[in-house]
């Protein structure tokens, strides 16, 4: 693992670049995002049928709202897709090509994942084995030291160091080496791994939602990461090994494969992603959230995690509402976001596009904390005020719903 400096984003940063427009950058990004949309959006009808050849499909019944069996695999297309659209952006002329390119443990992480997820698809993995997978993708992060610096900016605010201090401690200083920044990062890296995937598997219960969902968050995520760059966000001038571009590009690329999906899978869908698709995309979106920390600013990973709030809300409520009633985590039920919403609309459509709001919402709120981080004296704190007030309001929400939930049950 790289050895890492125990300082945030004010470091002094060693050579700078040339301010990149905002027209520069749409027109660079353009070419990226057309391959992915068209490569997935040409598979994907493929896919579909090698899925079928394979008799890899979703049968109706139980919880699942369709009554013929789905097509798997779309998971295959948008990660073709992806793929296609990040080899595209190896080939983007300047301003862009002086910018770190994507990392190679992120894409190898995002083929562990899809294999991962196809195995489980194709032949009903253990879940120690899915979770090894994951865990083998984190471990490509961390050891490219992808996420770990944020663990500067998440101990530097609660020791007492940085500009941005929430509590102090004197006579800490020695804890703060770069050994205890990669011991942690790579703890958090792991933790954001598992969860974002998870995330991401456990709200994907209706058709388009996950899909529409990741989109919405990518949007998000890509103008965050606009924000930090020269001319667009501020007088900031990143150093050329960060991995200012390379957020984005993913961003970018990852909307592109998942707008050429949405048509296939929106309701009624033709195909689903599967857990090769699903577990993808939440590693995608983790992986992002955890670039936009490349100089240890956490203040605006916490903006990034905003953005994905509702598939975090929902895993949350579950992990709640399964405690609450004694069930194992691996107990499916019907009461997620999205299967309350389904009955109280009285259909799928109506609980998506709702959902899309929604998420919408959250993505907005995550920009506006990430442009105050960026653009005023504020900084730091108002991103923590709001994400403290955003999630303790989850956390509370929460609780209540799973609470009343289990009360009912019990009455009953």
């Amino acid at each position: 693992m790289k050895q890492l400096e125990p300082t945030i984003e004010n470091q002094s940063i060693a050579g700078t670049v040339d301010p990149v427009g905002i027209i520069e950058l749409l027109n660079a990004f353009a070419p990226s995002f057309f391959v992915a949309f068209m490569v997935t959006l040409l598979v994907t009808p493929l896919v579909r049928k090698l899925a079928i050849a394979l008799d890899v499909v979703d049968q109706p019944g139980g919880r699942k709202i369709h009554t013929e069996p789905i097509a798997y695999l779309g998971g295959l297309a948008v990660f073709v897709g992806i793929m296609a659209g990040v080899l595209s952006a190896a080939f983007v002329e300047a301003p862009l090509d002086q910018y770190r390119p994507v990392p190679i443990s992120v894409v190898f992480g995002l083929i562990v994942i899809f294999i991962t997820g196809v195995g489980d698809d194709m032949f009903g993995w253990d879940p120690r084995l899915k979770i090894a997978g994951q865990m083998m993708a984190a471990a490509a992060l961390a050891v490219e030291s992808v996420g770990v610096q944020v663990a500067a900016g998440v101990l530097n605010p609660l020791l007492g160091a940085g500009d941005t201090q929430l509590f102090f401690f004197p006579g800490v200083d020695w804890v703060l080496s770069s050994h205890v920044y990669s011991i942690v990062g790579t703890g958090l890296v792991a933790v954001m791994v598992l969860g974002g995937c998870n995330s991401a598997n456990l709200i994907d219960g209706l058709d388009g939602l996950l899909s529409g969902v990741t989109g919405i968050a990518l949007i998000g995520l890509a103008l965050i990461g606009m924000m930090l760059l020269p001319e667009v966000g501020g007088d900031s001038v990143e150093a050329p090994q960060s991995l200012a571009v390379a957020r984005i590009v993913l961003a970018v690329v990852g909307l592109g494969a998942i707008l050429g999906f949405l048509p296939h899978n929106f309701n009624p869908a033709s195909i689903f992603l599967g857990d090769a698709g699903s577990l993808m995309l939440g590693y995608l979106v983790v992986s992002i959230i955890l670039m936009l920390g490349d100089r240890g600013q956490t203040h605006v990973v916490l903006a990034g995690l905003m953005v994905f709030t509702l598939p975090i809300l929902d895993t949350f409520m579950a992990i709640v509402r399964r405690r609450l009633s004694g069930k194992r985590m691996s107990d499916p039920d019907s009461d997620h976001i999205h299967h309350q919403l389904k009955r109280a609309l009285g259909g799928v459509k109506p609980a998506v596009l709702t959902l899309y709001a929604i998420a919408a919402f959250f993505a907005t709120l995550g920009v506006v904390l990430a442009w105050l981080d960026v653009s005023t004296e504020l900084r730091g704190r108002v991103v923590y005020a709001g994400a403290l007030v955003v999630f303790s309001s989850i956390v509370t929400y929460a609780i209540k719903v799973a609470r009343r939930r289990a009360l009912s049950q019990q009455a009953s």
